[in-house]
């Protein structure tokens, strides 16, 4: 793992160069370390797909003391000896997959050569890791899809997507939390609200998420608008 300065108040720790469900585990496992250890020190830490992200406070400690804290921890972590769970909290979402909440679900199909039915299994049937939050409050990065459904964002993002719409970008998936605009093929809709003010994100890095089909009038009855 590499130690290194970002910024005038922040040490980013690499932990590998490409996205892999094995890393999050370990990239949290450090980050509780370094909150446990040196918490007093530290204002924010941000895991993503294969960093982490540390930012201190410069008025009680310098960059030379806190590089030397962190690698001792990052250190100690790697220790194979170390607890590392790596099980995670398990989310499930209910989502209508159909066209009139996924625009792209029939174009999906068509490029893997699927009928709509077997691409909705096949991205139901999986369970994923939230590799890092990230674009809008509550947006949950979560892979991987299964290959034969992998689809290239769209090269011309829509202005507008409704919130809970579900979708996939190359071998991610995500439910927009909101109202924005959006780039990923839209396959479905969530009833849930993945994020408030009051209850902040639903999904948090290192979950586990199951996708589970339900019908029209069950996703309506969850709250869903269409």
């Amino acid at each position: 793992m590499i130690v290194e300065a970002v910024g005038e108040n922040g040490l980013l720790i690499r932990f590998g160069e490409e996205m892999d469900e094995a890393l999050t585990p370990y990239i949290l496992h450090v980050r509780n370390a370094i909150a446990a250890q040196l918490g007093h020190w530290v204002t924010d830490l941000i895991p993503a797909y294969t960093t982490l992200l540390c930012l201190y406070d410069v008025r009680k400690v310098d960059f030379r003391r806190m590089r030397n804290a962190v690698q001792a921890v990052v250190n100690e972590a790697a220790d194979p000896a170390s607890d590392i769970d790596g099980t995670g909290r398990l989310v499930e979402l209910p989502v209508y997959y159909a066209a009139e909440v996924g625009a792209d679900l029939q174009a999906v199909a068509q490029r893997a050569e699927l009928s709509i039915e077997e691409t909705i299994e096949r991205h139901s049937q999986r369970t994923y890791r939230v590799f890092a939050m990230g674009f809008s409050p509550g947006f949950a990065f979560m892979g991987s899809v299964d290959p034969h459904i992998a689809t290239p964002r769209k090269d011309t993002p829509r202005d507008r997507v409704p919130a809970g719409s579900v979708g996939i970008a190359n071998r991610q998936t995500a439910v927009y939390p909101s109202v924005s605009p959006g780039g990923w093929n839209l396959i479905g809709r969530c009833p849930y609200r993945l994020f408030s003010m009051d209850t902040l994100s639903l999904l948090q890095t290192g979950d586990r998420v199951r996708f589970r089909p339900i019908d029209r009038d069950a996703f309506l009855d969850a709250g869903g608008e269409l």
